[in-house]
């Protein structure tokens, strides 16, 4: 949708006779007084919570996440001069996380530029109410948000499917080899079934519930985090097989518990989740923490997500009170608490 965006004075601005125009000494300061329009692009993309087996996705055991109803908001215009773009980052985050992703960021703009065929300088502003951070898949959002706004601007028309193999293109930057799950939840919404070899399938719940999202305030590196699972299962790899193994029966284990609403099994399934993924070190000790605080308030189930060892965990909390009692429990020990909901 393109977005026609009205000067702040526009609103004041007087009928001016053209003869006063031609003859004043102040003529260009009346006309910047005058109406502008700007035609620009605007794409969004979803946050997401993964739900079951980050990082076991990279090895095409299947995994479940959502979408979350909160956005990255992106708006594109074309400019003059030399640069490749001109970002304007205006999301909240998590203090330092756009300064640790800009490098990742830059790169993956520019990826993101050269699979859609843009040369043109371009001009992009970030915004919308998900807080930039580990875990909540903001780079794929950003991803999503920026392909769609640019198809917008240049008249691209591009469908779904194409979008999502841009933010994929776009996600490598920051991530190395992405499972590809984020990007598909950020373009999708929803919830989905992933395995990597064979795309997403959609699941459909009853209806939404609500979960808590607690940030530990710490800007983790995902790409690290792959790597280290992978050299420690090149090392220990009878060990890791074992565990692998477990997360593929899980999975199909919560799938069903998740179609048939059985919200209690979910929290219980995502318990153990937790604990596979804590034996592949991919946890931290404040993740440990928030999952407690979690747990002991009230939560069906609650578990590390996203790429870990910082970031956000996710405490399934069905029902606003519950929601409420289990945020506040993680607010009072001075950590961030994001109120959304799966499914949706």
């Amino acid at each position: 949708m393109r977005r026609v965006v009205e000067s702040a004075n526009s609103a004041a601005s007087p009928h001016v006779d053209e003869r006063v125009l031609h003859h004043s000494s102040h003529l260009n300061e009346i006309l910047n007084t005058l109406p502008q329009y700007i035609f620009m692009g605007i794409g969004a993309g979803y946050g997401k919570v993964i739900l079951f087996n980050e990082h076991f996705v990279v090895y095409d055991i299947p995994a479940i996440a959502s979408a979350i109803d909160k956005k990255t908001i992106a708006e594109v215009t074309r400019c003059n001069g030399d640069a490749p773009f001109i970002l304007h980052d205006e999301r909240d985050a998590t203090p330092g996380y756009k300064e640790e992703k800009l490098e990742h960021q830059k790169d993956s703009i520019m990826r993101i530029k050269k699979a859609m065929g843009i040369e043109e300088c371009i001009e992009i502003e970030l915004h919308g109410d998900l807080k930039a951070a580990s875990g909540v898949g903001a780079s794929a959002a950003s991803c999503t948000a920026i392909a769609r706004a640019i198809s917008d601007e240049f008249g691209l028309h591009l469908d779904d499917d194409a979008i999502n193999e841009i933010a994929y293109e776009g996600e490598k930057a920051y991530h190395g080899s992405p499972s590809g799950i984020d990007n598909t939840c950020a373009t999708y919404g929803g919830l989905v079934w992933f395995v990597k070899s064979k795309g997403m399938e959609r699941l459909t719940v009853k209806t939404p519930v609500e979960i808590v999202m607690g940030n530990t305030g710490i800007v983790a590196n995902t790409k690290r985090a792959v790597a280290g699972v992978r050299e420690r299962r090149d090392r220990h790899r009878e060990k890791y097989d074992a565990i692998f193994a477990e997360a593929e029966k899980l999975a199909h284990r919560a799938r069903e518990a998740l179609l048939s609403g059985d919200w209690k099994k979910v929290g219980s399934l995502m318990n153990e989740n937790h604990e596979l993924l804590q034996q592949i070190e991919v946890s931290s000790k404040e993740l440990d923490f928030l999952v407690e605080v979690a747990r002991e308030h009230g939560a069906y189930g609650a578990k590390m997500t996203g790429g870990g060892l910082g970031g956000y965990m996710v405490a399934l909390t069905p029902g606003s009170e519950l929601q409420e009692k289990v945020a506040t429990a993680i607010e009072q020990q001075g950590f961030y608490a994001l109120r959304t909901k799966i499914g949706i």
